[in-house]
């Protein structure tokens, strides 16, 4: 007979009461949980999970309770069902289809990632400012002029951009991707992207800010004001409401 029953279910409301804390602590419990599957484990408790990710157990019963629990007393969790939970959460089983939009040196090292096809994102094309790129292809993917981006979009379904584009243009094709309905835009390009609507959704990534505090991390080991990787400065390793924009890496 299963430890579980329909009321631990993730319902589509319950995305909407969870703290973004939370939501960005998700892919760690993600990855842990790859890790496990791939060494065979079936079960584990609150308190060997909390050894394995370096926070309390308490943290980990307090973050699952938020979808329902995942877990029973006395037997801690079953990691597959726990996982294929956490994956339907994160939506990796959703079937987004995404775009890249910039062709160059970030763009074509972001295709070759496997990282989206594991997270279920399907990359369909990249979009280019140079129109000399039109009707290649990288990793198999085809490669477009941006001014192909509403017609690709009105016969194909796109739900994320990933922009990789120059600067200044990430703003203006930003625009472009909203009125076109895509529901996520990935930004690269260290330019801040708001939008009221709700409907859309931005994560803006800084990959030089997980540089820098790796610099001053280093620094301060110099100096002996530091501790290494046991320091408070962007300490991933707590996992309390008030770290949450710990660092986490991007692929």
């Amino acid at each position: 007979m299963s430890n579980y029953n329909s009321e631990n279910t993730v319902k589509p409301g319950d995305r909407q009461s969870i703290s973004p804390a939370v939501i960005r602590r998700l892919p760690r419990y993600y990855r842990y949980l790859c890790e496990l599957i791939a060494r065979g484990k079936t079960r584990i408790s609150s308190g060997e999970l909390a050894n394995m990710m370096h926070v309390t157990a308490s943290q980990i019963r307090q973050d699952l309770n938020c979808f329902g629990g995942f877990g029973q007393q006395g037997y801690g969790y079953n990691v597959n069902y726990l996982f294929a939970k956490i994956s339907e959460i994160l939506g990796v089983s959703a079937g987004f289809k995404a775009v890249i939009i910039g062709a160059g040196d970030l763009g074509r090292a972001l295709v070759h990632l496997s990282m989206f096809e594991k997270r279920g994102v399907d990359i369909v094309a990249l979009f280019d400012t140079d129109n000399e790129a039109e009707g290649k292809d990288c990793a198999g993917v085809p490669v477009y002029s941006i001014d192909s981006l509403e017609s690709f979009c009105d016969e194909n379904k796109v739900d994320i951009a990933v922009l990789a584009c120059r600067k200044d243009l990430v703003k203006g094709i930003a625009s472009r991707c909203v009125k076109l309905g895509m529901l996520g835009l990935w930004n690269y390009m260290g330019v801040e992207l708001e939008y009221s609507d709700k409907d859309i959704i931005v994560e803006n990534v800084h990959l030089g800010d997980s540089l820098m505090i790796m610099n001053c991390r280093i620094c301060r080991n110099i100096s002996g004001d530091g501790t290494g990787s046991d320091g408070d400065i962007s300490d991933d390793s707590s996992m309390d409401d008030t770290n949450s924009a710990e660092e986490e890496s991007v692929f």
